[in-house]
C-alpha cells in the first residue's frame, strides 16, 4: 500500500471544517458532527502545497484503485489502510441505451464492481481505515442495506465490531451478508432515520463510534473518488451531466467537493457537470425542496419505494446536496417505482449491465429528462449504477 501514498497525509490533511458555520476541529481525534451547529464536518487539505508538488503524471505508475489519489485522502499511515481490493470502476459507453433516447454520449459508471457490490465500499473503506488510525474498535451504523454490508465486511477485515441497525424490510442479501460477516445486526420497525435515532441514543453508553452518512467526516472522502475517477477516465475534462440516485446524497456532496479540490491543484478547469438528483416519487424530499426553492428539505412522511437506498426521509446533508444542484445549474427529479422496474430491465437488455433499483432510477430519470428537453443530443451524460442486482 505504501506505493499508493507518495506524500504523507499528515502533511496534506489540515483539519476538519464545519460545512455550515466554518468551525474547525482536529482530525487527530474522533469527530462526528459540528458541536456548535450539528452540521457535517468536511476534511480540508493543504491544496496550495499540492498544487506545486503533485502532478497528474504521478498517477501513471499507480495501481488502478481509489487509493491512487492518496494525497487527497485522509489516511496518514499506509499501514492503516483497510482494503478489500477496491478497483477503479469501469466507465461504459452505453451506445445502445443512448440511441433509445436519441443521445450519442451516454456513459454508465458501474459501481457494482466494487468489493462489497456497491458504491458504499468507497465510503466505508475510508471511514474504517480512519477509524483504525484513531484506535476505534466499535462502529455503529443505521442503514437501508448496502452501507451495512460494506461496514460489516470492512470492519471484519479490520478486526473491529460492527453494530448495524436496519429496517425489517431491508433486502435479504444485506441482512444475510452482515450476519455472515459477524456483525451485530438489529432489525427495527421503521425507516433508516428511526435506526439512526437508536444509534444516537445508545452510542455513548455502548462505546460505539457513529459512522452514519455525513455524521462522520470520512465516508464523503471515499465517495469523492468517484469524481476523481470520472475526471481521469475522461482525460481530465468533466462530463456535461451527472445523473445520480439520491438517498443520503454523500456522492453528490463528495464529487462536488472533489472537483473543487482538483481545480485548486490545477488538474481540471472551472467546468462542472450539471448534477441531476434522482429520487423516488415515494420519497422525494430533495426534489420537493428544489422545486420550492428551499435551502433545506423537510422530512418526507410515509416513505415507500422499491429502491431501499432512496428511502431516506431526511438527509443531514440536504443543504449541501441542494447547493451542488443549484450551483451546477442542475435539477432534482422524481421517478415512479414502475419506471424504476422498467429501467431495471432496460439497462441489462441494451448494455448487459445488471443494476440495483437505485441505479435503474438514473435510467428512468434520463428518460424523463430527455422527454422534457433538459438534455441535448450530443451532451456527455454519466449515469451512476450504484450497485448490482440483488434478489
Amino acid at each position: 500500500m505504501e506505493q499508493h501514498l507518495s506524500l504523507a497525509h499528515s502533511e496534506t490533511l489540515k483539519d476538519l471544517e464545519c460545512s455550515k458555520c466554518d468551525e474547525t476541529y482536529p482530525h487527530t481525534v474522533p469527530q462526528n458532527v459540528c458541536t456548535a451547529c450539528g452540521k457535517p464536518l468536511l476534511a480540508r487539505y493543504a491544496l496550495e502545497q499540492l498544487a506545486g508538488t503533485w502532478t497528474r503524471d504521478s498517477l501513471l505508475t499507480r495501481p488502478a484503485s481509489l487509493w491512487r489519489y492518496g494525497e487527497l485522502l485522509p489516511i496518514s499511515d499506509p499501514q492503516d489502510i483497510v482494503t478489500l481490493g477496491e478497483t477503479m470502476t469501469p466507465l461504459i459507453h452505453a451506445e445502445r441505451l443512448g440511441a433509445r433516447f436519441g443521445l450519442t454520449e451516454v456513459w454508465v459508471k458501474d459501481e457494482s464492481r466494487l468489493p462489497t457490490g456497491s458504491f458504499k465500499a468507497r465510503g466505508l473503506a475510508m471511514a474504517v481505515s480512519k477509524a483504525k488510525s484513531l484506535g476505534l474498535t466499535q462502529l455503529a451504523i443505521p442503514s437501508a442495506g448496502n452501507a451495512a454490508t460494506a461496514l460489516a465486511l470492512y470492519a471484519a477485515a479490520a478486526g473491529m465490531t460492527a453494530h448495524i441497525f436496519m429496517p425489517q424490510d431491508t433486502p435479504t442479501f444485506n441482512k444475510e451478508t452482515c450476519q455472515l460477516a459477524g456483525a451485530n445486526v438489529t432489525l427495527i420497525d421503521g425507516l433508516i432515520n428511526d435506526a439512526g435515532r437508536i444509534v444516537a441514543e445508545r452510542k455513548a453508553d455502548e462505546g460505539w463510534f457513529d459512522v452514519s452518512t455525513l455524521k462522520e467526516p470520512y465516508r464523503v472522502e471515499g465517495k469523492k473518488t468517484m469524481g476523481f475517477e470520472l475526471a481521469e477516465q475522461f482525460g481530465w475534462e468533466l462530463p456535461d451531466v451527472i445523473i445520480y440516485p439520491t438517498g443520503g446524497g454523500t456522492g453528490i456532496v463528495g464529487m462536488w467537493k472533489g472537483f473543487a479540490e482538483l481545480e485548486a491543484i490545477g488538474w481540471i478547469g472551472k467546468k462542472r457537470p450539471r448534477f441531476i438528483s434522482v429520487q423516488s416519487t415515494g420519497c422525494a424530499p430533495i426534489v420537493k425542496a428544489w422545486e420550492e426553492g428551499a435551502t433545506e428539505a423537510t422530512p418526507w412522511r410515509d416513505a415507500q419505494t422499491v429502491a431501499s437506498g432512496l428511502r431516506v426521509p431526511q438527509a443531514i446533508g440536504d443543504f449541501l446536496i441542494l447547493e451542488a444542484i443549484r450551483k451546477s445549474n442542475g435539477a432534482a427529479i422524481a421517478v415512479t417505482d414502475d419506471a424504476i422496474r422498467e429501467a431495471m430491465q432496460l439497462l441489462p437488455t441494451t448494455e448487459g449491465i445488471l443494476t440495483c433499483p437505485e441505479g435503474a432510477a438514473t435510467v428512468a430519470g434520463l428518460k424523463q429528462l430527455v422527454a422534457k428537453g433538459m438534455i441535448r443530443p450530443s451532451e456527455r451524460v454519466v449515469l451512476f449504477n450504484t450497485g448490482g442486482y440483488q434478489s
